[in-house]
């Protein structure tokens, strides 16, 4: 069965190397849709013989849609530019191409934290549907945190092995994609009209907090782990403060 992996790309030059480096030998076509980077991310994807296309970038979920219809096979293997395949998961994605027998096909992804990769804090094992069937498939969720939504009455089954996510290389990049992340999620919430009461200002980060760190086993993970989990339940705090922010400048502030 044909694959066309697809992957949505800007200023990746970093990343992206490695990423279609990995899925040599398993898809039958790799397309890169850019945002029009102004780094060495097309001359990377075009010297590996990805085809590659630039689109205006309106969303995370928008793009990864747009990237979808242009995909040449049906089966597609979405990834982002800082993923790639393990070998245990190169060859699970091998054999279920061989033998097709659901709709869409799910993965751990397993994170590298500044050097070190995350077992606990919530982030693992992060289960991601990337291996699917697009005619029954479309990106769904809210900006930034989009998600694979597969049409009522399809099968979905999971993959051995893990998706290599490597996330960040420093904290600081942590820190400002948090920001930015919570800014994207605060304004998309907005444009749905949902509200967000004052209590899950205070509320929701603590709680974030005690979950990753206790009940997801953060503590395993070391300093990191306490980092990891501390920024997480910052990123909630933000959300919800831009929300409000977003509210009291439109009028339509939740006061309860």
């Amino acid at each position: 069965m044909s694959l066309s992996a697809v992957i949505i790309t800007f200023n990746e030059e970093r990343n992206i190397g490695r990423c279609l480096d990995s899925l040599r030998g398993v898809a039958d076509e790799i397309l890169v849709v850019d945002s029009f980077s102004s780094d060495g991310t097309r001359a990377i994807c075009l010297e590996k013989g990805a085809r590659f296309l630039q689109h205006a970038f309106t969303g995370h979920i928008e793009q990864k849609n747009y990237a979808l219809e242009q995909a040449t096979y049906p089966i597609v293997l979405s990834l982002d530019a800082d993923e790639a395949l393990s070998e245990a998961l190169r060859s699970s994605v091998l054999g279920a191409l061989d033998n097709w027998q659901h709709d869409a096909y799910a993965m751990n992804r397993l994170t590298n934290y500044c050097g070190q990769w995350i077992h606990h804090s919530g982030w693992y094992p992060d289960r991601k549907v990337r291996l699917f069937d697009k005619r029954k498939a479309h990106w769904g969720g809210t900006n930034p945190h989009d998600r694979v939504e597969m049409a009522e009455g399809s099968s979905t089954s999971w993959l051995a092995g893990d998706l290599l996510h490597y996330s960040y290389y420093t904290t600081q990049e942590h820190d400002e994609r948090a920001r930015k992340y919570a800014a994207i999620a605060a304004h998309a919430m907005f444009l749905q009209q949902k509200k967000g009461a004052w209590w899950r200002l205070w509320l929701s980060p603590v709680a974030k907090f005690i979950r990753n760190y206790i009940l997801r086993l953060g503590l395993l993970d070391g300093r990191a782990g306490l980092r990891i989990c501390y920024v997480s339940a910052l990123e909630t705090f933000w959300k919800y403060r831009d929300l409000h922010s977003l509210q009291n400048k439109s009028g339509n502030a939740v006061t309860q």
